[in-house]
């Protein structure tokens, strides 16, 4: 266990009903591949205090929290105070994940943008980073994340990241961080490779999104985050790098996005 390179699934969903029941076991074999910490991810923020839960009751989980842009809705508007309060929480390090979809919810895309304009407003006054869902929206996404940086700074990763690369190159330009899931190992994602190819390798992120999107040899099956390491495998493969350069390196991008999992880290 020692010499295994540790690495950090930026973005699961354990509270899925996929994993219940399960999740020590889950956790347990993530520590044994190697991903030593995991942020698992609230999509409706009614939901939040059972996410909270499981963070809680597991050293190596964290968690952030949000309204999901297919469920936004379905949901009540989030407010920005209810966001911004979460923060208080020790092991809550990050906003969202908040986003555009409109390949299935393109009829609610007003909704979504007021959704995710409020998520943004958290993540500037927190200090936590935004965590971004995008999907058939690049051009509304490139233009709100860009307007809304110019009215403030604030720092974010664009999860699962398979859009385009001019949404890739506008992220990177604003000084976010794209995150690789099990689809950058799929044999025809030849295009998503491409795009992280090109992205800074101090940008890079990797995560399972779990339960979907099992990398290969797992595709077709539910995903876990011990499987974070196939993903990274095929990224360090990419960068043209040793398993373990690669690991140190996501590690390092992680706590500089993350900082507040590093801060705990630091004070435990």
């Amino acid at each position: 266990m020692t010499d295994t390179p540790l690495i950090t699934d930026s973005h699961c969903h354990l509270d899925f009903p996929d994993f219940e029941g399960q999740l020590d076991e889950i956790v347990a074999r993530a520590a044994q591949a190697g991903v030593r910490r995991m942020v698992t991810i609230c999509t409706r923020l009614r939901l939040e205090p059972q996410v909270r839960t499981i963070a809680e009751a597991h050293d190596r989980v964290f968690y952030a929290a949000g309204t999901h842009p297919m469920s936004a809705a379905d949901e009540p508007m989030a407010k920005l105070d209810e966001l911004v309060a979460l923060a208080s929480h020790p092991k809550f390090v990050g906003i969202g994940e908040t986003g555009l979809d409109y390949h299935y919810t393109g009829e609610s895309a007003g909704v979504q943008q007021e959704s995710l304009r409020i998520h943004i407003a958290a993540a500037r006054e927190t200090g936590l980073p935004l965590i971004i869902h995008s999907r058939a929206a690049d051009e509304d996404m490139a233009r709100i994340l860009s307007e809304e940086h110019a009215k403030g700074n604030f720092s974010c990763v664009m999860h699962c990241y398979s859009s385009g690369p001019e949404l890739a190159q506008v992220a990177l330009e604003l000084g976010f961080y794209l995150s690789m899931s099990g689809i950058a190992a799929f044999p025809k994602s030849q295009e998503v490779r491409d795009i992280f190819s090109t992205a800074p390798v101090e940008r890079v992120l990797v995560e399972t999104d779990s339960p979907y999107l099992a990398p290969p040899p797992y595709r077709g099956k539910r995903n876990e985050p011990a499987y974070t390491v196939h993903t990274a495998k095929v990224g360090a493969e990419l960068y043209g790098m040793d398993y373990a350069g690669f690991a140190a390196q996501t590690e390092a991008n992680f706590e500089r996005l993350f900082s507040k999992v590093a801060q705990y880290k630091a004070a435990a």
